[in-house]
């Protein structure tokens, strides 16, 4: 079970600190989600792959952790004074901190499946297994939530998607 949980904690936090929009938070749920796979591994019935099942418990720990968020509802840290450099470390930082921004206003609905596809890799079908939703629906939330994304981001900075890099050649 160690070897299993270690192999798969990178995307599983990976994918909460898209969705929570912070580390503190992103940690929290990955843990609840590792405790939650280790308990629920008997359960597995491996009608999907043992990553897409752990993805969905992933997100499920991740928006039970944003529920707690909101209830907590702490006042948010200031802003970094030193994130707005233009080395190209200070730029990769701004660069994060705007989409983690950007993705923590997009609304859950289309977060979800934009972080599920861009950051974990996912496919239509493993996401409408993990979200329980058709892949139709699954389409049309990314491409809303990408639309919205690049709203929010303005045009200069539009996330790169796997579909919009095989669009674009890029």
């Amino acid at each position: 079970m160690e070897i299993l949980l270690r192999r798969h904690y990178p995307r599983v936090y990976a994918v909460c600190r898209r969705l929570a929009g912070n580390d503190a938070d992103a940690a929290d749920a990955a843990q609840e989600a590792l405790i939650a796979i280790s308990r629920g591994v008997k359960r597995f019935d491996a009608r999907s792959s043992f990553s897409t099942w752990s993805y969905r418990v992933a997100t499920n720990a991740c928006l039970d952790e944003l529920r707690r968020r909101r209830r907590r509802s702490a006042d948010p840290l200031p802003d970094d004074p030193y994130t707005g450099r233009s080395d190209p470390v200070g730029e990769q930082i701004t660069a994060r901190l705007d989409l983690d921004a950007a993705l923590e206003v997009l609304a859950e609905e289309f977060r979800l499946p934009v972080v599920l596809r861009d950051q974990a890799g996912l496919s239509y079908d493993e996401i409408s297994a993990v979200l329980s939703i058709p892949p139709g629906t699954v389409r049309s939330r990314i491409a809303r939530g990408r639309s919205r994304l690049v709203e929010l981001l303005g045009e200069g900075n539009q996330p790169a998607g796997p579909e919009r890099q095989k669009r674009d050649g890029t």
